[in-house]
């Protein structure tokens, strides 16, 4: 039964769209199909009916194997029918099916008699189906068919022939690749789609022999590619070439330049884009170089065609990020875009000029701007946000009028992205631009206000705590802090408790009246905004008595926490109540990892010392435990770090290891978690030989042995390895499990009596620079950044070479660094063409260590890096430089 699915117009509510298929149910539909058995076919039925099954396969319906069987078989029977729609009909249908290998051989041969039909339309089709369904055996019979379709003079068999050969270039490549010669010749036909086929075909044969790639771009360049969408393709492939071939050469000059330029001369408008975007999207552009290609696209600015005008504005926007400069002749064609009837266009065009923008242009850009918020959606206004932004940090003298800007669009309906978006802004316009601190501040406490989002209220009360006590009014912003206590819900409540015993413990002045506000908190409903309350009145007065806030009260208040949040509620969880009190200083500094190795195949979980503890105590404390009980290793000192298991086996392999990295001041112990998957055997004497010759800084010294193994009971054995004190030495070492198998009895479950030596090789293991670094994050980067001070600072540029995307590029330096990414830097926007991550850690000898990556495309892939480093040891920064320099 069809229903109204969406109204066709907003504004006449009377004209809505129905669907055909709306409430269609399979087993009406099956019943239907018995339609296909009919002596007398009738074609129009018969197509309705195969268009509610495309539509039901298409939707996800699940057909049982009978069901589809039974489809299949009666499909089929159409084979005898005439009419052309209803032939159509029925090969989609065979290829959505995909029957399988014994159904195929029911329907090849009506196929292969199609594809040597004098119909067209027949052998298109049939090629099309054939080459979905089959497999090697059969296509190597149907070959020579499929190469004279390849050349054949009706454009539609030929275009069906290429296109089933760039499918089956996937599953069959060697007999892809013999018909070459029939593809070459399909390259200079005339018909635009053959020859656009032929070239994609053509280039996916030789796309890993990068010297016939060459040939084939050096021969096409030269005029004998008529279809447009074939020249784009070649445009694309002229591109690659460029690029791979710009690393290998000398000189100034770049190989088929002079045909990209051409190309922006030529009839077809698809031809003219698409070479001017290869143009912008050359490594290295020049704006000599980039000159023809902005010409042309400022003509598409003007087109009467929206998808020109789209495609002109999106490539320009692009082109201002790397050479705004290139961009501003096309100012003022596209400051007549803000007010095109698409609201994309206008966006994009909006964030290039703020891109392009002069310093001059600034206030009459704002006032088009006002007018044009209020018409779009808020994803398009938070790219808006972000544009701002730029253009507030690229001019700073320009911050009120901008900063007024935001602050109005805050106080104006929104979602939460959006309104985050622009405090976010806000926030960054303060710490960057002194002079914006007091108006930023006032416009963020004016938010607050008739803020609706509790994240967003506590972000700015905690940012207000450290900003607005450095201020020359501080006294100014408490009315609006207090008023949150009375207004707000309980987390807001508290958060505003907190900001303002901040405010008292840098502002010797607002003491008195911080402890009235405070003691008033006291009586509040909720039991965290009176302990709140109760702590800051102890910690700031005791008494009440304004005293001067010493140094330990502004570092409680102000220091960031380096102590994982989950690691210090498992402690106090553990703290037994008693005469000593609770010592934050024992809390583990480690970021929790899996505790204890276990291999992750079913019935395989580690039993014994492998096994996790059964309190929650933290990872290093159970492993040091268990390291502290072994005599041979009960003197290396105190545990720096332990490792996440790493697999040292497939899976499901007859025995299942992984190691885990123990690392001490100036020893390593290998911790082998071994596991026997085989039944009828016991394994004894277990050990894991080392060889540690391609890590020349480490020396063995000890091992423990594991006694037995039995079957599916897992155990450990361990071998430790001297090296310099204090020094992050890295090495690879090869593992060999060594053991003694015994046969056993699975009636009785004995083990016989003698056995066989044996061994199994495992995977190599590598000590690497992050195993001396620990994850320890901190609560607020930026105080722990200027509390660390810049004395040991270290800063220094990185290319890392051409990557997929930028966030490949910053897990990769995350990773090598072995660092805890703060405040969820490590996610990037997509689309970013530039990121900043923050990272902490505490390098092998108790050092505190921060670093600031800031990351930016320098040209399409290529990445390039600032690294920034601050700790407590310049040692330690030159390490970390050493490390990236070296990775």
């Amino acid at each position: 039964m069809a229903q109204p699915l969406v109204k066709k117009d907003d504004d006449r509510d009377e004209e809505v769209e129905y669907s055909p298929f709306f409430g269609i149910e399979k087993g009406a539909v099956l019943q239907e199909a018995r339609v296909f058995n009919d002596p007398q076919l009738d074609p129009q039925r018969c197509s309705q009916v195969i268009t509610k099954l495309l539509y039901l396969l298409n939707q996800g319906e699940a057909f049982t194997k009978v069901e589809a069987t039974e489809v299949f078989f009666s499909v089929t029977k159409l084979f005898q029918s005439k009419d052309l729609g209803l032939r159509r009909m029925v090969y989609v249908m065979i290829k959505e099916l995909s029957p399988s290998a014994d159904e195929v051989i029911m329907v090849t041969s009506s196929l292969m008699k199609d594809m040597t039909s004098k119909t067209d339309m027949y052998r298109a089709n049939a090629i099309r189906v054939l080459c979905r369904i089959t497999d090697g055996t059969l296509l190597t019979q149907i070959e020579r068919y499929l190469k004279q379709a390849i050349v054949d003079k009706n454009p539609v068999v030929s275009s069906a022939a290429l296109v089933s050969g760039i499918h089956l270039l996937q599953t069959n490549p060697e007999i892809v690749k013999r018909w070459s010669n029939e593809v070459q010749e399909a390259v200079q036909s005339r018909a635009a789609l053959v020859q656009f086929h032929a070239l994609a075909l053509l280039h996916q044969i030789r796309q890993n022999d990068r010297l016939a790639v060459n040939k084939l771009v050096s021969s096409l360049t030269r005029g004998s590619v008529r279809s447009p969408l074939a020249q784009c393709l070649l445009i694309r492939y002229t591109s690659q070439v460029i690029r791979e071939s710009a690393n290998n050469t000398q000189t100034g000059d770049r190989p088929f330049y002079d045909f990209l330029e051409g190309c922006l001369r030529h009839k077809a408008e698809m031809v003219i884009f698409e070479a001017a975007r290869a143009i912008t999207e050359l490594n290295g552009v020049t704006s000599r170089e980039l000159t023809p290609a902005i010409t042309v696209l400022q003509l598409f600015l003007s087109s009467s065609k929206p998808v020109l005008r789209f495609a002109a504005v999106r490539t320009l926007n692009k082109v201002a990020m790397t050479h705004p400069t290139a961009v501003t002749n096309c100012n003022i064609d596209m400051e007549s875009l803000i007010s095109d009837q698409n609201r994309s266009i206008a966006t994009l065009a909006i964030t290039t000029l703020l891109k392009t923008g002069n310093e001059s242009s600034v206030d009459r850009l704002m006032k088009q701007i006002t007018n044009f918020m209020s018409d779009i959606a808020d994803e398009f206004k938070i790219v808006v946000v972000e544009a701002i932004r730029s253009l507030c940090l690229k001019f700073p003298l320009k911050h009120r009028s901008l900063m007024n800007f935001l602050s109005n669009i805050l106080r104006e309906e929104g979602g939460f992205e959006y309104k985050k978006a622009i405090v976010d802004s806000i926030v960054i316009l303060i710490r960057d631009i002194p002079e914006a601190k007091e108006t930023g501040l006032l416009h963020l406490c004016e938010f607050i206000e008739d803020c609706e989002f509790t994240y967003l209220s506590t972000q700015i009360l905690h940012f207000l705590g450290i900003e607005g006590p450095k201020t020359s009014d501080p006294s100014k912003y408490i009315r609006y802090i207090y008023n949150r206590v009375h207004l707000e819900n309980a987390t807001v409540r508290a958060g505003a408790v907190s900001t303002l015993a901040k405010f008292g413990a840098m502002v010797d002045g607002l003491k008195p009246r911080i402890f009235v506000l405070l003691r008033r908190c006291l009586f509040d409903t909720d039991d965290e905004v009176r302990d709140r309350a109760t702590l800051y009145l102890n910690t700031l007065g005791g008494d009440g008595a304004v005293v001067e806030t010493g140094a330990d009260v502004k570092e409680f208040l102000f220091g960031s926490l380096d102590i994982p949040l989950v690691n210090l509620e498992n402690s106090l969880k553990n703290y037994e109540p008693s005469e000593k009190p609770f010592d934050i200083n024992f809390v583990p500094k480690e970021v929790k990892t899996q505790p204890l190795a276990e291999k992750k195949a079913p019935g395989k979980k580690p039993t014994g010392l492998g096994a996790p503890p059964p309190g929650p105590p933290s990872t290093v404390d159970a492993y040091e435990k268990l390291l502290s009980s072994i005599p041979e290793f009960s003197n290396f000192g105190k545990l720096f770090k332990s490792s996440a298991p790493v697999e040292l086996t497939e899976a499901e392999t007859e025995y299942a290891v992984n190691v885990v990295k123990h690392i001490f001041d100036s020893h390593v112990v290998f911790q082998y978690n071994c596991t026997n998957t085989i039944p009828e055997q016991l394994l004894e004497n277990v050990t894991v030989l080392v060889d540690g010759s391609e890590a020349e800084e480490f020396s063995e010294v000890a091992s423990k042995p594991l006694r037995s193994l039995p079957y599916d009971s897992p155990g450990q054995t361990f071998v430790a390895f001297e090296k310099p004190e204090g020094v992050p030495a890295v090495g690879k070492f090869s593992n060999m499990l060594r053991f003694i198998v015994k046969e056993v009895d699975p009636s009785t479950g004995e083990a016989e009596d003698d056995g066989v030596e044996d061994e199994y090789q495992l995977e190599d293991l590598e000590v690497v620079a992050a195993d001396y670094i620990l994850k320890v994050g901190v609560s607020n980067f930026r105080n722990a950044w200027e509390s660390m001070g810049a004395d040991f600072e270290r800063v220094d540029e990185y290319g890392l070479g051409p990557r997929d995307s930028l966030a490949e590029a910053v897990n990769a330096v995350i990773d090598l660094l072995g660092m805890q990414p703060c405040e969820g830097t490590e996610v990037v926007s997509p689309n970013s063409r530039s990121h900043t991550c923050l990272l902490s850690g505490v390098y092998i000898g108790n050092v505190k260590v921060l670093v600031r990556l800031q990351f930016g495309l320098d040209g399409p892939k290529d990445v390039a890096m600032k690294l920034a480093v601050r700790s407590e040891d310049e040692t330690v920064s030159d390490a970390i430089h050493e490390i990236v320099a070296s990775g």
